[in-house]
């Protein structure tokens, strides 16, 4: 018998996979243009304390520092583009996750293509990857982990692998910590009990040691100081103080609820009676306080509460126009801009301004706005993320997908735990501290990646569990 030769299918292969390929080059093609327009990259807000972590990293009171660590590593190149050019990487590389997974799972390529197609081409998830900013870091490794614990086959160190991958998650940002817990209680109720025990003891005990270095510096064990201020911030937008005890009186937010400023702006503002100021922490005695009266608000108003944040969670997140919550300001930080604002002058945790920060790191950093913008590749990205991202009423689509699979297969899949992880990131910032649109761009892939993942044709993923609302499936026939 004659041996295949490889060779003969090897352009068979390609051409299944032709349409992913061409997905791919676009999307390395809208990053090398971006990276053009936009030099060396684009800042937020929160950009200054992580290079301030990574010029000299400690456990930042109000940013995790997972990030800075990640700016820290690629410090030794002295150069944003450098990191820019990381971060559309990453883009691509959570591109490809997605693309394997699928297709290892069997679904067909095309679909798979579909379904890595939003990190790859939507112009919002291009504009967060050129941000210095700890988003694209944390998808990354959100799928990363996801791909981990669904890839087919028994292999008990990618389990360790996921809780690891989670864990560095958490401390890029706190919102890993849901996914993590989603991830093991996904494995208890499938009764993996040593792939749990794994991912617990991967996953528990780097953050155990990132709380213990966090006390060593802060006085108290955790992951930020902040959790007190911004479910006080939360709980701002509605909050009406007449049943808030006297003592946390000195917290109301001025005016009635319908006049004040979003929830995450309550917690920043100058007048806030939180009165924290740019390169300060919170301080502790506060933050204990804010969160006591916040579980207070929440106990005396829970329909308010629940009003708040489907307004957020549904309206917000679900419409096709964005608008310009929490600020105009921070919305438009999420746009490929025509001129770059000059850099602020406020002083950053630690020392120094933001100009200071940036040119300890770079030292070639525009000194005025920190971005130098090129025509017309700045312009082919304006337009392009004007016209290619995916809407509100879309992604409720692809959300409720799995849903509309699971009723006619009647039975669960394996797709409950990267449907619970993309419901969880669009759900708890929302719950916990605000709606912000960024939080929604990060979710928007792992809800596609679970809406490929419930549609492939690969059957002998069921979870081993019943449930009253979901019937027995049918034997094989």
């Amino acid at each position: 018998m004659t041996p295949l030769s490889p060779v003969g299918h090897s352009p068979s292969r390609l051409r299944k996979h032709r349409l992913f390929a061409a997905v791919l080059a676009a999307g390395a093609l809208l990053r090398v243009v971006a990276m053009a327009g936009y030099r060396p990259a684009l800042w937020f807000n929160d950009s200054y304390d992580y290079v301030q972590i990574a010029l000299d990293p400690f456990p930042h009171p109000v940013r995790p520092a997972g990030y800075g660590l990640f700016l820290w590593l690629l410090r030794p190149f002295h150069d944003f583009g450098v990191v820019v050019a990381a971060q559309h990487l990453l883009g691509l590389a959570t591109g490809l996750l997605v693309y394997l997974l699928l297709t290892r799972r069997g679904l067909p390529p095309g679909w798979a293509a579909l379904a890595a197609s939003p990190v790859l081409l939507d112009g919002g998830i291009i504009q967060l990857e050129s941000l210095v900013l700890s988003d694209t870091l944390f998808l990354f490794l959100v799928v990363a982990a996801l791909t981990a614990l669904l890839w087919p086959g028994r292999r008990h160190a990618l389990f360790a692998v996921a809780g690891v991958l989670l864990a560095m998650a958490t401390v890029t940002r706190t919102i890993g910590l849901p996914v993590l817990l989603l991830a093991l209680a996904w494995l208890l109720l499938r009764r993996k009990w040593r792939a749990a025990t794994l991912a617990a003891v991967a996953g528990l005990l780097p953050l155990a040691a990132y709380a213990g270095w966090f006390h060593a510096e802060n006085g108290r064990y955790g992951i930020t100081a902040t959790d007190g201020v911004f479910l006080w911030g939360r709980t701002a937008a509605f909050v009406r103080c007449e049943n808030i005890p006297e003592h946390l009186r000195y917290l109301c937010p001025a005016g009635e609820p319908e006049t004040r400023k979003a929830s995450s702006s309550q917690v920043w503002a100058a007048e806030s009676p939180i009165g924290w100021d740019f390169g300060e922490a919170f301080d502790p005695r506060i933050n204990a306080d804010a969160q006591s009266f916040a579980v207070r608000a929440l106990l005396e108003q829970p329909f308010d509460y629940a009003r708040t944040v489907a307004y957020d969670l549904v309206v917000r997140t679900f419409r096709w126009e964005r608008d310009d919550h929490p600020t105009a300001v921070t919305a438009g930080k999420y746009l490929f801009p025509e001129q770059a604002d000059p850099l602020p002058v406020w002083p950053v945790l630690g020392g120094g301004n933001p100009l200071d920060v940036l040119t300890a790191y770079d030292p070639e950093v525009d000194p005025g706005t920190g971005t130098r913008t090129a025509e017309p590749y700045a312009g082919i990205m304006r337009f392009y993320q004007g016209v290619f991202t995916v809407r509100g009423p879309v992604l409720a689509a692809v959300l409720l997908l799995p849903a509309c699979v699971w009723y006619r297969r009647r039975t669960l899949s394996s797709a409950v735990l990267p449907w619970t992880a993309g419901a969880a990131l669009l759900a708890v910032p929302p719950l916990t501290v605000d709606f912000d649109y960024r939080y929604m761009l990060t979710a928007t892939p792992v809800v596609a990646l679970a809406a490929g993942y419930a549609s492939a044709r690969s059957r002998g993923v069921g979870l081993p569990v019943t449930s009253p609302l979901v019937p027995r499936s049918r034997p094989p026939s």
